[in-house]
């Protein structure tokens, strides 16, 4: 399938023929501008050079892209296994908050499990968070952890779809690292070695749940960032995803505007994290983002996301590779390693309660370095 860029003007970039909605919600609005991410094919990208050159391409220039699951087996399979978090996650949040608050686990230093509603500072206003996610780490289902955390019993009700769908994800990174490999001429197996599936590292599930918000009181559901790990796959069937894009994809004589990225049928969302701009000093692009409320009749439902976020393994050292056409240099300040690394981006808007006045709350946003 060709590579198409979604642009201001996308609904004319598809043939009529094709349509990429979600039948049984409302649609993104037509008049809605969307965000130019490159359109690629995973069944494409097993065979093509030219693909595989659009896919490097994208990982320089904005960092995400839409990938096309359709007409591949392993595709087919991801897009199976969302639909099922899909339909598993209501049945999960309808546990209630205050039985879920029991698998919160930031108090023992830990991001995985659960984060409540409201419980993170989103911008430099000291504004809370207006959504709640479970984290399912990868390790305690594949018994990798010393110590592994408890979860609902409908997790383990649903493990071998949590771990089927851990493997297909982590199958996708490998062949996505395989290709970044290549075209930074790194000797083989490089990117992979510091990925491997049996290994110690954060890699988790993510399910979010993002309730519709008050017309008069539409804030940021999720703050601006960029994600901290290697590659993250996303489902999500309504907008609210909102990128900035870089200077270079913005026409000449204007600012870079948040701009949504309208959901795709039969794709997921690619984006590429903050290691890999560290392993290739910059080379490769960890865009920032965030959440908002969806655009139009889409604000009157609930919003939910599945996430795969891959990270590097534990003790890997998030610094600049040797080698290739990774631009020499020197990296700035002391590496951490990749667990250090992921725990303190995750926890450190957490680090909110009641007790915290919202002038507190403006100060740990500026600690972060995030800005307006």
């Amino acid at each position: 399938m060709a590579t198409e860029t979604i642009t201001n003007t996308h609904a004319s970039l598809y043939p009529e023929s094709e349509d990429f909605s979600f039948p049984t919600l409302p649609p993104f609005p037509a008049d809605i501008p969307t965000a130019p991410l490159l359109r690629l094919s995973l069944s494409s990208l097993r065979s093509s050079s030219e693909e595989s050159s659009r896919f490097f391409t994208a990982s320089k220039e904005l960092g995400f892209f839409y990938l096309d699951l359709r007409n591949d087996p392993l595709g087919e399979e991801l897009l199976s296994q969302s639909s099922r978090f899909f339909d598993l996650a209501p049945k999960f949040y309808n546990l209630g908050r205050e039985e879920l608050s029991k698998y919160d686990y930031k108090n023992v230093g830990s991001y995985m499990g659960y984060k409540g509603f409201g419980s993170a500072v989103v911008d430099e206003k000291g504004s809370l968070d207006r959504n709640e996610f479970y984290n399912i780490p990868k390790d305690d289902f594949f018994g990798i952890s010393e110590k592994p955390f408890t979860h609902p019993d409908i997790l383990y009700q649903n493990k071998e779809l949590i771990k089927s769908y851990i493997n297909n994800s982590h199958a996708l990174i490998t062949l996505l690292l395989n290709h970044l490999n290549t075209h930074l001429q790194l000797p083989e197996g490089t990117l992979q070695s510091l990925h491997r599936l049996n290994e110690p590292s954060g890699d988790q599930i993510r399910m979010i749940k993002s309730p519709p918000q008050p017309p008069s009181d539409q804030r940021t559901a999720l703050g601006k960032h960029t994600d901290f790990g290697s590659l993250t796959i996303l489902f999500n069937q309504l907008g609210g995803l909102q990128i900035l894009p870089p200077p270079s994809l913005t026409p000449a004589g204007k600012e870079p505007e948040w701009t949504y990225v309208k959901p795709l049928r039969g794709h997921c969302i690619i984006n590429l994290g903050d290691a890999m701009t560290k392993f290739t000093g910059g080379l490769l692009r960890s865009n920032i983002h965030r959440v908002v409320s969806p655009p139009g009749e889409q604000a009157e439902e609930t919003r939910y996301s599945v996430v795969y976020f891959s990270r590097p393994e534990d003790e890997v050292v998030l610094k600049r590779l040797e080698g290739g056409v990774i631009p020499k240099g020197e990296d700035d300040g002391e590496a951490m390693n990749s667990k250090e690394w992921i725990k303190l981006q995750a926890l450190r808007l957490r680090k909110v309660g009641v007790e915290k006045s919202e002038e507190e709350r403006r100060r740990l946003w500026e600690e972060t370095g995030r800005g307006n």
